[in-house]
């Protein structure tokens, strides 16, 4: 082997470290100011589940990265994805085993660091190896293992990294692993989400438990970066399938970050019956409890938007729809002019306007009134006679901010959440590939 050859392939080395060690500085940066206090919640152990971890090295080195979840026999599963016109070769395959044979046990296997997204043949590939194998090693059919992955695009999935560790995954599971398992699906993340809920039905305890991770590439059209939520009742897979689009579309899919819909948005529900509680497309109680932990999981992913300081409601009410209300909201919490103002603790009223007469949806300029919080800012189409800037001013300084508007049209109404826009944000995804 030639000197230069050899100089080469020692560059390629070191700057491959250099990667690798900022990825593990990134990955133990400082905790998002808006991370719920308390860290990492304690969640009701979901019967029917076991979790396990392991570090395959797909990305990240000296940190667990791979998470296996098993359900028993029995368990359906419904599912939301990503609409994008590039979906990762795991959600497509997702998509096709939803309403398999629940009488067969399930799994979960999931990967950060790589999202298998825009990966040619290589993809699918890459998908049935991985479960494949997981279907080996806990004795179930391939069709039940449901796959995810999180990270870069365009890089072939390193699967063989994740396959050696199969034997390690199946060996740990434990029913009472599911932080670490929230903490192995996190990439850009500074806190690992989770959320969950106890409620009676019939007198007897139904419990739910749900992670996620996601802090950039985020408005989701379907689902959110990846969610994986449990549930100990007896539910119908159709039943199952049906509360779930109901409830994501008034959590995950009025949540974003910076407008970006992912190529590997996931959300996989998975219902083991260990309760014996029987739950109906009828039953308020569940889809409530439901709504709260997805809720939860949702604005969480907001409070971990990359670099954000500030977490924002944007409520909209008075439309001649609730669709254009979203459409108003979303154009209000996706204006990099409205949400950079907001990171200066500037209440720039007149961005908020120009994003509501961009949006494309129903608006009259002398019908709008806008306020930040308690303080009225606008009304009738020009400034309150009212209006306090000071007032305003000191209101932009908290860390959670609602910003109103009556569009005085109809009933319409949608709140969406949304973050601020900082140099952080930069900073971080300048660097994702470096």
């Amino acid at each position: 082997m030639g000197k230069k050859h050899k100089i080469k392939k020692l560059e390629k080395k070191v700057k491959r470290l250099k990667r690798d060690l900022k990825a593990a500085l990134n990955h133990t940066s400082d905790v998002a100011p808006l991370a719920p206090k308390g860290g990492f919640p304690a969640l009701p152990i979901i019967g029917g589940v076991r979790f396990s971890t392991a570090a395959a090295g797909v990305k990240y080195h000296g940190r667990q990265d791979v998470m296996l979840a098993e359900m028993i026999a029995g368990t359906t599963i419904a599912g939301v994805f990503t609409r994008s016109s590039t979906r990762a070769a795991p959600v497509l395959d997702c998509q096709v085993k939803l309403g398999s044979n629940p009488a067969q046990k399930a799994a979960f296997v999931v990967n950060s660091g790589n999202a298998n997204a825009f990966t040619g043949a290589n993809g699918p590939a890459s998908v049935s190896k991985v479960t494949s194998g997981v279907a080996a090693q806990l004795n179930m059919p391939d069709n039940r293992v449901y796959s995810a992955s999180t990270g870069v695009i365009g890089e072939p999935l390193p699967d063989g990294r994740i396959t050696a560790k199969l034997a390690e995954l199946a060996s740990g599971l434990s029913a009472d692993n599911i932080e670490a398992a929230a903490n192995a699906i996190r990439t850009t993340d500074t806190f690992a989400k989770g959320a969950g809920a106890e409620i009676m039905i019939d007198g007897k305890p139904v419990r739910i438990a749900g992670i996620a991770k996601g802090s950039g590439m985020i408005q989701p059209d379907m689902a959110t970066m990846l969610v994986f939520i449990f549930t100990d009742a007896v539910i119908d897979q159709v039943v199952l399938q049906g509360i779930l689009s109901a409830q994501v579309n008034k959590t995950f899919n009025n949540i974003t970050v910076d407008s970006d819909t992912s190529t590997s948005d996931s959300l996989l529900l998975a219902a083991t019956g260990a309760s014996g509680v029987t739950v109906t497309a009828e039953n308020v109680a569940f889809s409530q409890a439901l709504h709260g932990v997805m809720l939860d999981l949702a604005q969480q992913v907001v409070r971990d938007g990359e670099g954000a300081t500030k977490l924002v409601t944007v409520h909209v009410t008075g439309a001649v729809s609730d669709q254009d209300a979203k459409t108003h909201a979303l154009s209000i919490a996706n204006s990099p002019l409205v949400k950079t103002a907001i990171a200066g603790e500037d209440p720039n009223w007149g961005r908020v306007v120009m994003a509501i007469g961009k949006s494309g949806a129903t608006a009259d300029r002398d019908l709008l009134s806008i306020s930040f919080g308690d303080v009225l800012v606008a009304e009738k189409g020009w400034v309150s006679p009212n209006y306090s800037e000071e007032a305003a001013a000191a209101y932009m300084k908290h860390e959670e901010l609602t910003i109103a508007v009556d569009l005085g049209l109809g009933n319409g109404e949608a709140k969406v959440w949304t973050c601020d826009l900082t140099h952080g944000y930069i900073q971080i995804n300048a660097d994702y590939r470096s």
